[in-house]
């Protein structure tokens, strides 16, 4: 089984337009579809935005559903150049960039206390497609001062507000975990907001075409 954790809705249809759905019901607050997609037994939580939800939804799958690999996918933000709008993009690595524990154990920002490194690996589909570094935090802003730790300290590509707390509950359970982000804005392209909204459609789509070929990699 798989599990997709999906953050809203809308990111979530472009996989149940392509899904037979089998069953529809509510979890601990939580949208779970259960069917086939691609031939493939996926078990689809919208897990709502921000990392506690992102792990709940993901631990939900893993529990209730058996889900067997972890599947993330939707829009996120660039962050530099080689970040186009509305192009989707393998995620190789992730990190939590609000987590701070580097007053108490001396560690890189964005390093959790079981872990030694800050970023997770991900798994990775032979897919021609190229992989970016992402940052996760609680935060959807402009803010100078994370674009200057998520690029000059950390070096990621694109940032979310899910990714890296996925990635640390499928590390939790020993389950491969995938995910594939398509870019609604690019930070210093002007208001964040305004880009999303303006290039959400576009990079969904775009996203879209690309699922038959993660499902037959998966």
């Amino acid at each position: 089984m798989i599990g997709a954790v999906i953050a809203m809705q809308s990111e979530a249809d472009i996989l149940l337009e392509q899904m037979d759905v089998l069953r529809h019901l509510t979890v601990s607050g939580k949208n779970v579809y259960v069917g086939k997609a691609f031939s493939k037994d996926v078990a689809l939580c919208v897990c709502g935005v921000g990392k506690v939800n992102a792990a709940m939804g993901t631990q939900l799958l893993i529990s209730k559903f058996d889900a067997e690999k972890i599947l993330n996918f939707g829009v996120a933000g660039g962050l530099n150049d080689s970040t186009k709008l509305c192009a989707v993009y393998q995620i190789d690595s992730a990190v939590q960039f609000d987590f701070d524990l580097t007053q108490l154990n001396g560690t890189k920002i964005g390093t959790l206390d079981e872990y030694a490194e800050n970023y997770l690996k991900l798994n990775l589909l032979n897919l021609k497609m190229p992989k970016k570094k992402l940052g996760t935090s609680d935060r959807f802003n402009n803010s100078a001062e994370d674009y200057k730790l998520l690029t000059a300290e950390l070096k990621a590509d694109i940032r979310d507000m899910e990714g890296a707390a996925i990635v640390q509950v499928a590390y939790s359970a020993q389950l491969p975990v995938f995910s594939f982000k398509a870019i609604s804005d690019v930070a210093g392209s002007g208001s964040t907001t305004e880009q999303f909204l303006k290039n959400k459609a576009g990079a969904l789509f775009n996203l879209k075409s690309c699922l038959p070929q993660i499902f037959e990699e998966l």
